[in-house]
């Protein structure tokens, strides 16, 4: 079974008010872990890399492991771009058979933007893949990229209909007081601007940053049409936290086959409840 777009996920969540969880992988155990909880749950799930991951290992790897999962299971699996700001990169990693890709250019001012997304999404939307991109930029830390808590904007629900109908893409990341990483305090997630994108736009939104966010407001903004949620840094603190027990439990093990199975199981449980928290459970669907 080959790669899916996230077009169709995203279209079926937004319709029935739930959110597909995107989860950010690092290597083949974690893709393991990610893929065997969605299979249990019956959840679509969204495989998403930064460009530091495909540095880890190559795209082609990446994408023949998901692709052959995929028809392990019967499962249609969407390997996705995340936070790729390379339009050359990313056509690049096209051609290796990707179909859902987030060009980031949320740091650019809003016309700069506009035109290098839509330089991506006119490529993309050639190969029947779908795109995201960011409106407003989150502060934190991303792969290699890092934004203050000054240089974070909020996205400008005047612009948020300009913005989706001059580039033409699939979904829009929103920034609505999220961050990568992981927070200080708790989260104020601003709701009401939240609610003024949703009016403007009919496209999925996707909320970044959601690790470390408590559960009922993830949900609030599920309910208010947020389709896609990300999720990465919740899933690395249970996997290598167990790892670093297993070793004070077992000193002198040397078998990745077994100090692995340790982080997998912890990292497990966390995307088993993430999959709760975004209503996906039971709600694959096999073409």
């Amino acid at each position: 079974m080959k790669l899916v777009s996230t077009k169709y996920l995203l279209a079926h969540a937004q319709r029935h008010g739930y959110a597909v969880p995107a989860f950010n992988i690092h290597n083949l155990e974690t893709l393991q872990t990610i893929l065997d909880a969605a299979r249990e749950l019956c959840s679509p799930v969204i495989i998403a890399g930064t460009p530091g991951t495909f540095k880890h290992a190559p795209i082609s790897v990446f994408a023949a492991m998901v692709e052959e999962y995929s028809a392990l299971h019967n499962m249609p699996i969407a390997l996705h771009l995340d936070h790729h700001e390379d339009p050359h990169d990313i056509f690049s990693k096209i051609g290796v058979g990707v179909r859902s890709v987030m060009i980031d250019a949320s740091h650019l001012d809003f016309e700069q933007n506009i035109h290098m997304v839509s330089k991506v999404v006119q490529f993309a939307h050639a190969h029947d893949v779908s795109v995201e991109a960011e409106l407003g930029a989150l502060a934190g830390i991303e792969d290699e990229k890092s934004v203050s808590d000054l240089d974070a904007m909020l996205t400008d629900p005047a612009q948020a209909a300009e913005f989706v109908e001059k580039t033409g893409i699939d979904s829009l990341a929103v920034a609505i007081g999220t961050a990568h990483g992981t927070y200080k305090a708790t989260p104020k997630l601003d709701f009401e601007r939240l609610q003024k994108i949703r009016a403007s736009v009919d496209i999925p939104l996707v909320l970044h940053g959601a690790s470390d966010v408590p559960d009922e407001l993830v949900k609030e903004a599920i309910k208010m049409g947020v389709a896609k949620v990300n999720i990465a840094t919740d899933l690395k603190y249970p996997f290598s936290h167990a790892i670093k027990e297993y070793f004070v439990e077992h000193p002198d093990a040397t078998d990745p086959r077994h100090y692995m199975v340790a982080g997998m199981k912890a990292m497990k449980e966390v995307v088993k409840h993430k999959i709760h928290v975004c209503g996906s459970e039971n709600k694959l669907i096999i073409k």
